[in-house]
């Protein structure tokens, strides 16, 4: 089977790398275009990797172009509802309308509940649950006035679905979103318009390639590292993998995104090896 969204537009934020990518990619396999949104900037909090560059951005376009696909990539961070307005505008003012759109962008950091700063709070609110609502805001009047129905894809984690120490408030957002999903998908049946969370559970990207998860994953270990994480990331999925790959979601998003799922709407999604079974 192929061309499984074509003639199909995509709105993806996080595009720059990583799962993001990897979705615009893959949906660009099966005959979408493509608008694709990066913050490319860090952020202050975030000390343990570095976010998407302008340089990484300019990557995800020439990987879609190469496969023949039109994509519109805009510089803006999810946090600001105005200059992310103007993002999709002008992808839709391009490539005329948008059928799926993808709430991806994300960042981590880690600290006990009570030892988190005010700011790391704020910051992982901020982009991972408002930076979700403000990408399905800016796009669902477009999508309802264009009559053409439609998949809004929302990324949660297997932190969406059940509790995981040192990541406080990246639970709270995760779970947060899944009450979002189900309150927008009885709002927007009535439209055709999809709504459905997928829930990943650790994905080989930088996010997870990092000291900060590797201490997580390897606690009171002086100099955390791949090697003395990886007993800790086998065992949190029930299949024997320390980690999915981005393809792995991304089908998923094919999936949700394409009409095969044109009757799936209000579910939370796992592709997490088993994680949730754990």
């Amino acid at each position: 089977m192929s061309g499984r969204v074509e003639g199909k537009v995509a709105f993806i934020t996080g595009a720059g790398r990583g799962q993001g990518r990897s979705h615009a990619v893959r949906l660009a396999e099966e005959g979408a275009d493509i608008i694709a949104v990066d913050i490319c900037e860090n952020i202050e909090t975030v000390t343990h990797y570095s976010l998407a560059t302008d340089q990484d951005l300019q990557e995800t376009v020439a990987q879609v172009e190469a496969l023949g696909r039109r994509i519109v990539a805009v510089k803006a961070d999810v946090r600001d509802l105005v200059g992310l307005q103007k993002a999709f505008d002008t992808g839709i003012e391009q490539l005329g309308h948008v059928d799926i759109v993808v709430a991806n962008a994300g960042i981590i950091t880690y600290g006990q509940s009570w030892e988190l700063t005010a700011q790391q709070w704020q910051d992982i609110i901020d982009v991972n649950l408002t930076g979700v609502f403000n990408t399905a805001k800016v796009a669902i009047p477009s999508m309802i006035d264009a009559g053409r129905g439609g998949a809004i894809l929302l990324t949660s984690s297997v932190c969406g679905l059940k509790g995981t120490q040192g990541t406080g408030h990246y639970v709270a957002a995760k779970h947060a979103i899944v009450g979002l999903m189900r309150t927008m998908a009885n709002e927007l049946g009535p439209h055709s318009i999809r709504v459905n969370t997928i829930h990943p559970t650790n994905v080989d990207t930088v996010m997870l390639k990092n000291p900060g998860a590797y201490a997580m994953f390897s606690p009171g270990e002086p100099e955390p590292t791949m090697d003395t994480a990886m007993p800790g990331l086998m065992s949190l999925d029930a299949l024997p993998t320390p980690w999915v790959d981005p393809t792995d979601i991304s089908n998923a998003v094919l999936f949700l995104g394409s009409d095969e799922a044109r009757y799936v709407t209000g579910v939370t999604f796992p592709v997490d090896a088993g994680a949730c079974v754990k």
